[in-house]
């Protein structure tokens, strides 16, 4: 936002201060108008698009209804300020991730949008920062910290607190959403922005797990659990401001402005923070006047890296290749990805760390990876005509599918071993480790094998645009691909269930169940190799009908 060079200024108008344009409360009323035109508007889009808004409202509204009685029903509770502080820790958290996995879920949260306006920083981020308490976000954290503040005071000093400590509390949830949406707009406009944007169903995944390892935790042990926790929560902000509060009640007048300092000093450093990015963000150029890549950088980006040079040569080499870069690049590739990794990895371990689980739940962790087998052409939508004109015979299509199973169990093999290793660890089990990891084995081999047919059988388009994972009219398909090859491969293990049973309850059998580990190595080597060979013909003949099905997106 720099003014043109030699340009006179335009003068004042009677009786006006300089810079009252930029700093006149008018200019966040403007904005305040701006936020609920821009809201209005969107809604006028389509009618789904207001019935999901209205609906999410609703929702919304109900939950921070029930949240804010549940936190007045634990007012008097000994231990009802180390739940408050830890709560309002998440809802800070929230505010502060939310920016990195919905960036287009407020069109203010971009300022380069108003580089072109004659507005300074400062004036901007203040009436942003108004803007910003207009929506339901606002509104259900507002609610929150009531219902916290009420949970926690005692007494009138309490109370006229707690009225300052929700205004900055709430301040300071807005101001880290804000800063941490400034530092990164650069990053979230890119394709790594669009690439967190699709993993915030991990994030959301992971939460809930961790959200149900915590509520056992203290269904099982009390509140009191959360008390050393919270003796460090309640010093950061926004925490630190119901935290004093509590403080008053006590009679800790110190320590209660204390508290209020931490969080007042917070709220300062975060608005420094972003305005500073502001005038970064008004001052300097971006992508779109700058070189795209120098020659020397293309150069760079078209060698190959060490890790490629490890690969076999031919057609193997390069299928691997390609579908690790799929993996490491596409956006809906790298998503489905993590989450079954990270999915994997949680339910065994998460099981076992609580006492209920069982070393078979690692089999999970195989099971997941597996599934990525299914739809393989799907991902190379409408640029899987180039992959067809490579395949003139079954031996081409055998070859290819056999590559991109390879490439798979790179990723495939070691994970599923060591995340059994692990469950193993700390169930103390070790006993039962070689033929879990044989199931393991048996049941990731059996999956590639109904991956590939299905794969050829019922391929369906991703489309690469928006969340969802399936194109419109493809939703059957992707159904029946997915739940009818896991079933299939649940079948095609029964053997090696069968023995693993048999072994388990006959008598003397728990002598023998080493040889689970090769057995289910080699049965799920020779199942991936004949789900290959009764693929590979399919994928030859039906090139013209995969390539309509997965360009459909």
């Amino acid at each position: 936002m720099s003014a043109a060079t030699g340009a006179p200024a335009p003068a004042p108008a009677p009786g006006a201060a300089p810079g009252a344009a930029a700093s006149a409360p008018g200019l966040v009323a403007t904005v305040v108008r701006l936020k609920l035109s821009l809201l209005r508007n969107g809604l006028r889009q389509s009618s789904g698009r207001r019935a999901a808004y209205v609906a999410s409202a609703v929702l919304t509204l109900l939950f921070a209804a029930l949240l804010l009685l549940g936190l007045i029903a634990l007012r008097g509770h000994a231990h009802a300020v180390s739940l408050v502080v830890l709560l309002v820790t998440v809802f800070g958290l929230g505010w502060a991730v939310m920016p990195l996995f919905f960036p287009s879920g407020d069109e203010t949260l971009d300022p380069t949008r108003l580089v072109m306006l004659p507005l300074r920083p400062l004036p901007l981020v203040r009436a942003l920062l108004v803007a910003s308490l207009v929506g339901i976000g606002p509104l259900l954290t507002l609610l929150m910290l009531a219902g916290s503040v009420v949970s926690v005071a005692h007494g009138a000093a309490a109370w006229t607190v707690g009225v300052f400590a929700v205004a900055l509390a709430l301040l300071v949830c807005v101001a880290l959403a804000r800063a941490v949406a400034a530092a990164n707009i650069r990053l979230l406009s890119s394709r790594k922005g669009r690439d967190l944007a699709v993993l915030s169903g991990l994030v959301i995944a992971v939460g809930v797990q961790l959200v149900n390892f915590g509520v056992q935790r203290l269904g099982t042990s009390g509140l009191g659990e959360l008390d050393p926790t919270a003796a460090v929560l309640r010093w950061l902000p926004p925490a630190s401001a119901v935290g004093a509060v509590d403080s008053v009640s006590d009679g800790h007048y110190g320590v209660a402005a204390a508290q209020l300092a931490v969080s007042a000093a917070a709220l300062a450093l975060l608005v420094t923070a972003w305005a500073r990015s502001m005038t970064r963000l008004m001052t300097s150029p971006d992508g779109s006047t700058l070189q795209a890549a120098e020659p020397s950088a293309q150069k760079r980006r078209g060698r190959a890296g060490p890790a490629a040079r490890l690969l076999p040569g031919g057609r193997t080499g390069t299928v691997m290749e390609r579908s690790l870069r799929y993996v490491w690049r596409d956006p809906k590739t790298k998503a489905a990805w993590v989450t079954s990794l990270a999915i994997g990895l949680i339910v065994p371990v998460f099981n076992a760390l609580q006492g209920t689980g069982s070393v078979y739940f690692a089999c999970f962790a195989a099971g997941m990876l597996g599934i990525q087998m299914y739809n393989q052409f799907g991902q190379d939508t409408s640029a899987f005509w180039m992959v067809a004109m490579t395949i003139s015979s079954t031996r081409d299509a055998y070859d290819e599918l056999r590559a991109r199973a390879l490439a798979l169990l790179l990723i495939t093999l070691p994970y599923a071993t060591s995340v059994t290793v692990l469950t193993t660890a700390l169930l103390g089990d070790w006993a039962k480790l070689p033929e879990v990891l044989g199931l393991s084995l048996a049941l990731l081999g059996a999956m590639l094998a109904t991956g590939a047919w299905t794969s050829a059988r019922f391929p369906y388009s991703i489309p690469q645009e928006g969340y969802k994972n399936v194109a419109p009219g493809q939703a059957g398909l992707a159904w029946i691909a997915v739940f009818g090859g896991m079933v299939s491969a649940a079948l095609l293990c029964a053997p090696v269930i069968a023995v693993t049973v048999w072994l388990n309850v006959s008598e003397g059998g728990d002598a023998w169940t080493w040889l689970l580990l090769p057995a289910g190595a080699v049965y799920g080597a020779g199942v991936t190799l004949l789900g290959l060979r009764l693929a590979a013909p399919r994928t030859a003949a039906r090139l013209p009908e995969i390539l309509t099905a997965v360009s459909k997106g």
